[in-house]
C-alpha cells in the first residue's frame, strides 16, 4: 500500500499525496538538472563563445580574442555574446512564464503542459548537434528556445509542490527534489567527463569543441528520457479554478493573469519577498551560469578541471541541500536562507582573489559553493510556496521562475557590460556582490510569518 502524507491542518490542504507521486515529482528534478549542469553550467558558455569567436575571425584554440560579431547588425564582443543571450532569454521569459503559469492554473491537464515544455526544450538541446563551424546564430536561437522551454516546464513542475504536502512538509519535499536533481546532473556530467578523458586530444581544439557539442546533446536526451517518469507517476491535481473553467484554457489563462496583475497589490508582502528573491537569486544564477566561462577565459583552467569542480559541486550540493533542509527544521527556512546569502558573499570575494592556472583553489571554492547552493535554492522554493494564494500556484511560480534555474538576467547583463568596458572577467565578477548584499537586506526586511497569513495560508511551526 502506498504511503500517504497526513495533512497537518484540516480542510486547508490538498488531498494526501502518495510516496510514488512524490518520487515522480523528484525525478523531474533529476531529469532537468542535466540541462542546468551539463549545458548551462559547464559546456554551453565556452562552446558558444568559441563558435562566436570563430564567426569573428579568431583562430580556433587562440588564447584570447578581441573580435566582434554582428547579430541583427549589432556589434558586440564575441566574449559578451553568451551573457547577452542569457539576458535576452530572460527578457522573453518575462512575457512567457507568467502566462504559462496562468494557463497551468486553469488547466485540468498540467502533466501535458509539463511534457510539452520539457520535450520542446529537450528537442532544441538535441538540435545543438547542428551547431558546427561558425553557426553562432543557430546556437543562440536554439539556446533561447531551450532555456525558455526549460523555465516554462519548471513553472508547471513547481506548481505541484503546494499540492504534495502541508506547510511543515514542503521544505523537506523541496530539498529532496533539489538533492536528487544534483545527483542526476552530476551523474550525467561524470559520464561526459569519462568520455572527454578517453576521447579528447589535447592538441586538437576542434576535437574538444566537438566533444563539448555532443555533451550538450546528451543532456537533451537525458532530459527527454527521464521526463517520462513524472508524466507517468504524477497525478493530475486541478485547482478549483481549473474545475470551474468551462471555456478555452488559453484565453481563460490570459484573463486570469490580467485579474491577478490587477489584484496583486492585495499581497504586498508576497511581492516584497519575490523582489528579494529576484535580486539574490539573480546573483546565484549568474555565478552558476558564468562559472565555466570565468574559469576558462580568466583563470585559464583546462575543461577537465572545470568538469571535476562542477562534479564536486553537484555531489556536495546533494548533502548541502539535505543539511540545510535539516537546519531549516531547527531554525526555520527564512533564517537559513539569510545565512546562505552571507556565505554567498564570501564566495564572490574568494572567487575574485583566485590565482590563474591554479586548479586546487578553484576546486576548494567549488566545494564551498556546493555546500550552500542546493539549500539556498530549495528552501527559497518551499518558502515561496507558503506565500502563494490558493489556486494561483502556477501564476506566482511563473513570476518566481523569472530568476530561477538559469534564467537570471541583470547579473549576466552587468557581467557582460563590465567585461565589454574593461575586458576583465574579475571586475565583472565584483559587480555581482551587490545582488547578494541587497538581496539579504530585502529578505531580512520581510515579516515572513505575517506574509504567509496575509496570503491566506497556515505558517509552519518554525520560520
Amino acid at each position: 500500500m502506498a504511503e500517504t502524507v497526513t495533512p497537518t491542518v484540516d480542510d486547508t490542504l490538498p488531498p494526501a499525496s502518495t510516496r510514488r507521486e512524490r518520487r515522480g515529482w523528484y525525478i523531474y528534478d533529476w531529469a532537468n538538472s542535466a540541462f542546468q549542469t551539463t549545458v548551462i553550467t559547464v559546456f554551453l558558455g565556452p562552446f558558444l563563445t568559441t563558435v562566436a569567436e570563430l564567426a569573428a575571425g579568431c583562430e580556433l584554440g587562440a588564447d584570447s580574442c578581441d573580435g566582434s560579431v554582428y547579430p541583427l547588425g549589432i556589434k558586440i564582443a564575441a566574449g559578451s555574446y553568451y551573457p547577452y543571450l542569457i539576458s535576452l532569454s530572460v527578457f522573453l521569459t518575462v512575457f512567457v512564464l507568467p502566462v504559462i503559469g496562468a494557463i497551468a492554473d486553469r488547466s485540468a491537464h498540467k502533466k501535458r503542459l509539463l511534457g510539452a515544455a520539457a520535450f520542446t526544450g529537450a528537442g532544441a538541446t538535441i538540435a545543438m548537434a547542428f551547431v558546427t563551424g561558425d553557426r553562432y546564430l543557430l546556437g543562440g536561437a536554439l539556446f533561447l528556445v531551450a532555456n525558455i522551454s526549460f523555465g516554462a516546464a519548471i513553472v508547471v513542475y513547481n506548481s505541484f509542490l503546494p499540492q504534495l504536502g502541508g506547510p511543515d512538509e514542503r521544505d523537506g519535499i523541496s530539498s529532496r527534489g533539489w538533492a536528487l536533481g544534483y545527483l542526476g546532473g552530476g551523474l550525467l556530467l561524470a559520464l561526459n567527463l569519462v568520455a572527454i578523458t578517453l576521447l579528447d586530444e589535447g592538441d586538437n581544439p576542434q576535437r574538444t569543441l566537438d566533444l563539448a557539442r555532443w555533451s550538450i546533446v546528451s543532456a537533451g536526451v537525458w532530459w527527454a528520457l527521464f521526463t517520462l517518469v513524472p508524466l507517468r507517476w504524477l497525478r493530475e491535481r486541478p485547482s478549483v479554478a481549473a474545475l470551474a473553467s468551462g471555456g478555452n484554457v488559453l484565453t481563460d489563462g490570459f484573463r486570469q493573469l490580467a485579474r491577478t496583475m490587477r489584484e496583486v497589490k492585495a499581497y504586498p508582502l508576497t511581492l516584497y519577498f519575490l523582489l528579494a528573491f529576484l535580486v539574490y537569486n539573480d546573483g546565484i544564477q549568474t555565478v552558476i551560469t558564468l562559472a565555466s566561462q570565468y574559469g576558462t577565459e580568466e583563470l585559464r583552467l583546462e575543461q577537465s578541471t572545470l568538469i571535476i569542480t562542477i562534479l564536486l559541486v553537484q555531489f556536495l550540493a546533494f548533502g548541502g541541500a539535505l543539511s540545510l533542509g535539516a537546519l531549516a527544521k531547527r531554525i526555520g527556512a527564512w533564517k537559513t536562507v539569510l545565512l546562505s546569502l552571507v556565505l554567498w558573499t564570501g564566495v564572490i570575494i574568494a572567487a575574485f582573489r583566485l590565482p590563474a592556472e591554479a586548479p586546487l583553489p578553484f576546486m576548494v571554492l567549488g566545494a564551498a559553493i556546493g555546500l550552500v547552493l542546493g539549500g539556498s535554492q530549495a528552501l527559497s522554493r518551499s518558502l515561496f510556496s507558503q506565500l502563494i494564494p490558493a489556486g494561483k500556484e502556477g501564476e506566482y511560480y511563473g513570476f518566481y521562475e523569472i530568476s530561477d534555474k538559469g534564467t537570471s538576467w541583470l547579473g549576466p547583463l552587468a557581467f557582460g557590460l563590465v567585461f565589454q568596458l574593461t575586458s576583465s572577467y574579475r571586475v565583472g565578477l565584483v559587480s555581482l556582490l551587490i545582488f547578494f548584499v541587497v538581496g539579504f537586506l530585502l529578505l531580512a526586511a520581510v515579516p515572513i510569518r505575517r506574509a504567509i497569513v496575509a496570503a491566506g495560508n497556515t505558517p509552519p511551526r518554525v520560520l
